[in-house]
């Protein structure tokens, strides 16, 4: 299974190597594998703004809390002519289970491979108890109308977060 079918974007490095986007890049022609096995494409988003915001694993109590409140305010997102979509390296089945027992009416994307994360930057090095791993540093990312990265949350506490993206995206 194909968990990034299609990816351009504007900064390619040489031997197809690539920095993190970064505020200021655009987005371009990106399909992704989401929830349910349905493809997910930016080309099928242009003309509004997308919060991309990258959470470490499906049910776990953060991830929970902060799925919840996109889902909660899902409503004013929408009003401010934006979508909001879930990215974590969970497979399509964990992504359909954590959809479906927390009502979440967004999409979630299956990055398996970690193209995505890459992409972003978000693949980092976490300690916890001692212990390092690699693993997704919880961030968030408001792309406008045109696919323009225009913010960036990065090392994000959940409490508060979703109201300032929200924030930021109605004042775009």
């Amino acid at each position: 299974m194909v968990e990034l079918v299609n990816i351009h974007f504007s900064r390619v490095l040489i031997k197809g190597f690539y920095n993190a986007l970064d505020i200021g890049d655009t987005l371009l022609d990106m399909t992704f594998l989401a929830d349910g096995g349905r493809e997910v494409s930016t080309a099928s988003l242009q003309g509004q703004k997308l919060v991309l915001y990258f959470y470490p694993k499906d049910n776990t109590s953060g991830c929970t809390a902060e799925a919840c409140d996109f889902r909660d305010s899902l409503k004013d997102f929408n009003n401010a002519n934006t979508t909001v979509i879930g990215v974590s390296r969970d497979s399509v089945r964990k992504h359909d289970n954590f959809k479906a027992k927390n009502n979440l009416p967004f999409q979630l994307i299956a990055d398996e491979g970690g193209a995505l994360c890459d992409l972003f930057g978000v693949w980092k090095e976490k300690k916890l108890y001692g212990r390092t791993y690699m693993g997704i540093e919880r961030s968030t990312f408001l792309i406008n109308e045109t696919g323009v990265l225009c913010e960036a949350w990065r090392k994000v506490r959940i409490k508060g977060h979703v109201a300032s993206v929200l924030a930021a995206s109605q004042a775009l």
